[in-house]
């Protein structure tokens, strides 16, 4: 394998681009070797989600797009970027029992954690920022040809 794989996407600030970065993501992984009925697929899919959600609530149309990052390093580790161009940074914010909203940087952290990965905000050079998931790689990755067969 080489020492990486990646891939991207960019996406407009929209509630429908959610399901589209869950399925990019998904996908990607997939054809990394991860099946998407695994455990970790379905982790690695609500922290997607509610990092999604995130650039798309947070930034207050101040973004007009946000892309999704997928990189497998060394069949060892795997990071998950969303950037947008929304220059303030995730808050934690209290939770109150009523409310609806509030929870998903919670929920995100306390999964990269279960999975023994790390969370780390970046600003970028342009202003914006950028949420970094890495999280160990528990399979070994083998991409899909076009034929949909899996390379040696």
């Amino acid at each position: 394998m080489a020492d990486h794989l990646e891939a991207s996407v960019t996406l407009p600030s929209d509630p429908a681009s959610v399901s589209a970065a869950r399925a990019f993501v998904i996908g990607t992984l997939g054809e990394w070797g991860l099946p998407s009925d695994t455990e970790a697929a379905n982790t690695v899919r609500l922290i997607v989600s509610e990092l999604a959600t995130n650039a798309v609530q947070h930034t207050f149309g101040q973004s007009p797009t946000f892309t999704v990052a997928v990189r497998l390093e060394r069949d060892e580790q795997l990071r998950i970027g969303v950037t947008d161009s929304h220059p303030r940074f995730p808050k934690r914010l209290p939770a109150a029992v009523q409310q609806d909203n509030g929870r998903g940087m919670v929920i995100i952290r306390w999964l990269t954690a279960e999975c023994g990965g790390r969370l780390r905000v970046r600003p970028t050079r342009e202003g914006g920022k950028t949420v970094l998931i890495e999280l160990p790689w528990t399979v070994p990755a083998h991409p899909v040809t076009a034929a949909g067969q899996q390379e040696p």
